[in-house]
C-alpha cells in the first residue's frame, strides 16, 4: 500500500468517517454538476476570447485610460473567488482530516487554487475527485457572488501532468494527420483537457474541432 495511503488503525474509523463526509458533499454536487457541465464545454470557445480582453484591458491600463478601474475591479474579483474557494476546501480538508497546503493565484483571466498534497484521495480516478471538488468550489463562489465562477482547481499537480501527457499526445495526432492526410479522432476529454490539445494543434498550424456530446466529446485534428 502507497505510504500516503497508509492510516493508523487506531485512526481508521475517525479517517473512515471523514471520508464519508466529504463523499456525502461530493455527491450532493451531483445534480448541480449537471447544470454547470453545459456552462464549462462553452469554455472551449470562450477561453481565447476572455484572454484577448485581458490583452486589451492590459493595454488600457498602460495608457492610464479607463481601462485601469476595470482591470483592477476584475482582479480584486478574482482575487475574492480564490479565497472564498480557498476558504471552502480548507473546511473540506479540515472534515476529511488530510493535511494539504492551499495556494491560490490569478492566471489568464481566472481564479486558480492548488492544493499541495500527497493524498491521491483528493484526486481519484481519472481526476474524478478533482472535477467534483471543482464544481463545488465553482458553486461555493456563485453561491457568495451569486456569479458563475470559472476557477481552476489543481490537486497533488495532477493537471500539470495531465497537460505534459496532453501536449505530447496532441504533437502526435498532428504529426499523424501530417503523414497521412486524414483526420485524427482522440479519446473523449473533458473541457480542460480538450482546450490544452485545440492550443497544441493551433500553434501547430493545423485546424481542430470538438465532436459528439459529453462525457465523450473528443478532439478531432484535421489535416492541412
Amino acid at each position: 500500500m502507497p505510504e500516503d495511503q497508509q492510516v493508523d488503525e487506531t485512526t481508521a474509523p475517525e479517517a473512515a468517517a471523514a471520508t464519508d463526509d466529504l463523499d456525502d458533499e461530493i455527491r450532493d454536487s451531483d445534480e448541480s454538476e449537471a447544470d454547470v457541465e453545459d456552462d464549462e464545454s462553452e469554455d472551449d470557445e470562450s477561453d481565447d476570447e476572455d484572454d484577448s480582453e485581458d490583452e486589451d484591458s492590459e493595454g488600457d491600463e498602460g495608457s492610464g485610460g479607463s481601462g485601469r478601474k476595470g482591470r483592477s475591479a476584475k482582479l480584486i474579483a478574482l482575487d475574492e473567488e480564490g479565497d472564498i474557494a480557498a476558504d471552502y476546501l480548507e473546511e473540506l480538508l479540515d472534515i476529511a482530516d488530510l493535511d494539504g497546503d492551499i495556494d491560490t493565484f490569478t492566471e489568464g483571466g481566472r481564479a486558480h487554487i492548488s492544493i499541495v498534497t500527497d493524498a491521491n484521495l483528493l484526486v481519484g480516478k481519472d481526476g474524478e475527485v478533482l472535477e467534483a471538488l471543482q464544481e463545488l468550489s465553482r458553486l461555493a463562489v456563485m453561491t457568495e457572488t451569486g456569479k458563475r465562477s470559472r476557477l481552476m482547481l489543481d490537486i497533488a499537480g495532477h493537471r500539470e501532468k495531465r497537460r505534459a501527457e496532453l501536449t505530447d499526445l496532441a504533437s502526435d495526432a498532428v504529426e499523424e494527420a501530417k503523414a497521412s492526410g486524414e483526420a485524427v479522432r482522440l479519446s473523449p476529454m473533458n473541457p480542460f483537457e480538450r482546450k490544452i490539445v485545440h492550443d497544441v494543434v493551433a500553434a501547430a498550424g493545423l485546424n481542430s474541432e470538438s465532436d459528439g456530446e459529453e462525457p465523450n466529446r473528443r478532439v478531432v485534428v484535421m489535416p492541412a
